[in-house]
């Protein structure tokens, strides 16, 4: 009502930022996409953001596959049969995380350890304080909807804008939270006034700070033309809006109302525990924590459990009952998921929060990436668009040039630029590699018309780039799933059997595939259908978790023990299970076979209970297998 009661002269300086923005990224869309469609393929675009969200992708996979594992290991003990500690120094050194680089040093620590007496060196306690996380832009309402509630970043705004439009209540058609595209943690005084009271009466004055808090946002360039994220109204609480809120809508907005009342309370109190246990030469630390107060935690949830440790005196000697090595290997980099993703480009200035999802969105429809298990792979078409623009193009994928790109914008905004003169400096550079992109750049068209015709079905045969190299494809597919390699040799057809599918009744085929041949429905794709050729061996022992048998079967990394009643219950294993029970807590025992030899240990990962296999055993073993 204010605001409609004050009304201002328009802001010219924001319309020619706007304007600005828009007509940047129509030079780069509209010039750009049309030589990627001639030199590459059809349907391809660019943009200023797309392009520079796409590199970071593709740098990541780029990562992932000249990443090379380190081997190092980790030593953990127990002591007085309940505490659980970590090697912490040896030989007068502190050890770092990856210190122990190979099996000879940890057996050096091991042996030495088992025959060192133990005192308690210290035992120290610390209050820290968790500082309660501050209220909701788009880019952190979009990962934590993806990370809690397993939300994609698009389903996320389109859930906050039928909240943001309004829902049917009582009181007529109410919009339940502030506007959703925004790079402010600003939250207006009457809005914080209202959580204040509320906070008070609901909860009481321990939660309640002596000041409002206030919080400034981190990210590169936030215009901040908007609130944060909150709820319209306090008294709108997640009792209420049970009765006119649907499923998914519910748990946007509980989230949302948590997170700006967890913003207007006191920190939590915490208090970390660490023990030092010291030997001759090795040092032990054990690590224990206690939720003191939980302050913002009463309306966000505490979802770790205390781990206390116990009182114990410096000095006072222990004993190490147990001590286990333990081989890793360094892992790459991981993929982004749509959630880190959106972090990383907000960590460097690209885009707006209304792009973010659009982003990924796009790249999705171009074929650019692909998400499987919430994770983003890029395509092989994404490669070759980001080896060219590299090479011809740049700065469009650079994300410095994009980010100071952004904040140009924001002077044009706050009218220190003139708007013409931030475009003419962009485009006549830009008009320039576009005339030489197109007498110079090679064509890497993905699929390349050989002019032959498909055996099978008449129509023309292309040259197309797959994950694996060139092939000949036909250009009716997926009608016609006809392919050959550059040799024109075509994979063998399938072999049919007079076997039914056991789920549709078509005839089952034996196909051929990088891991061998196995039976696979001749009604694929409608039926997914497929069994190995050799059946999985049966065990003995039932499954722990169902009584189910348990099959020997085989994966991508090697044979391993699962249920046979997947995928009704997941039970797996890497090692046989046996008949023989757990001495410790009677759980299921398996054999394992590791670099360091064979060992029988416990299923449960609480216990840690093992032991190596008898010499005489292993000899039974060896035989048995021949």
């Amino acid at each position: 009502q204010h605001a409609l009661d004050n009304p201002r002269k328009i802001d010219m300086d924001s319309v020619n930022a706007q304007q600005s923005r828009r007509l940047l990224d129509r030079i780069v869309g509209y010039k750009l996409s049309p030589l990627l469609a001639s030199k590459i393929q059809k349907g391809l675009s660019a943009g200023r953001v797309q392009s520079s969200s796409l590199k970071i992708v593709v740098d990541r996979e780029r990562e992932i596959k000249a990443f090379k594992p380190e081997e190092y290991w980790t030593i953990d003990g127990v002591f007085e049969k309940e505490i659980d500690a970590s090697i912490f120094a040896y030989d007068g050194s502190k050890l770092e995380k990856m210190s122990i680089k190979n099996e000879a040093m940890a057996t050096e620590i091991v042996q030495s350890a088992v025959k060192e007496n133990f005192v308690v060196e210290s035992l120290e306690k610390k209050e820290r304080k968790s500082k309660t996380p501050p209220p909701f832009m788009t880019s952190t309402l979009q990962q934590a909807a993806s990370t809690q509630l397993g939300f994609s970043p698009k389903k996320t705004m389109m859930v906050a804008q039928k909240l943001y439009e309004g829902v049917k209540t009582d009181r007529g058609n109410m919009g339940v939270i502030t506007y959703m595209r925004t790079d402010s943690m600003n939250l207006a005084k009457e809005a914080v006034a209202f959580a204040r009271d509320y906070i008070l009466d609901k909860f009481g004055d321990q939660y309640l700070p002596k000041s409002a808090k206030n919080y400034v946002s981190s990210s590169k360039g936030a215009q901040e033309a908007h609130e944060a994220i909150r709820p319209t109204r306090v008294d709108f609480d997640i009792v209420t809006a049970k009765d006119y809120l649907g499923a998914d809508e519910l748990k946007l907005y509980r989230l949302i109302y948590n997170r700006f009342l967890a913003c207007q309370m006191t920190d939590a109190r915490l208090e970390s525990q660490t023990l030092l246990f010291k030997g001759e030469k090795s040092t032990f630390k054990a690590s224990g924590r206690k939720l003191l107060f939980d302050g913002f935690y009463r309306v966000t949830g505490y979802h770790e459990k205390d781990k206390l440790l116990p009182e114990l005196e410096k000095g006072q000697k222990v004993t190490l009952d147990d001590i286990k090595p333990t081989q890793h290997f360094t892992e790459p980099p991981p993929r982004y998921n749509e959630a880190s993703l959106i972090k990383k480009l907000e960590s460097l200035g690209i885009g707006r929060p209304s792009t973010y999802a659009p982003t990924i969105t796009i790249l999705q429809t171009r074929k650019y990436i692909e998400i499987e298990k919430k994770r983003i792979h890029p395509t092989e078409v994404a490669f070759t668009v980001i080896e060219m623009l590299e090479e011809h193009f740049p700065e469009i994928v650079d994300s410095g040039f994009t980010s100071n790109m952004e904040a140009h914008l924001d002077e044009v905004d706050e009218g220190k630029l003139d708007w013409q003169k931030v475009l003419a400096d962009f485009y006549t550079p830009f008009m320039e590699k576009i005339t030489k992109g197109k007498a110079n750049i090679k064509s890497q068209k993905m699929a390349i018309p050989t002019g032959e015709m498909c055996p099978k079905c008449g129509s023309e045969l292309l040259r197309r780039k797959g994950r694996y190299g060139e092939f000949i494809a036909c250009s009716n597919f997926p009608k016609c799933k006809y392919t050959t390699d550059l040799e024109g040799n075509a994979p063998p057809e399938p072999e049919l059997t007079d076997i039914p599918c056991d789920k549709c009744g078509a005839m089952m085929v034996i196909k051929d595939s990088r891991r061998g041949k196995f039976y696979a429905c001749s009604a694929y794709p409608k039926c997914k259908n497929a069994k190995p050729l050799v059946p999985p061996r049966e065990l003995d022992v039932p499954c722990p978790k169902c009584g189910s048998k348990i099959l020997e079967k085989e994966g991508k990394r090697g044979k391993f023990f699962g249920c046979s009643n997947y995928p009704k219950c997941r039970f797996i294993s890497n090692g046989e299970p046996l008949e023989r029970k757990c001495p410790e807590c009677e759980s299921m025992v398996v054999h394992k076979v590791l670099k360091t030899g064979e060992v029988y240990e416990c299923i449960e990962k609480k216990c840690k209970w093992s032991e190596a296999v008898p010499e005489e055993q292993l000899k039974g073993q060896t035989e048995a297998s021949k």
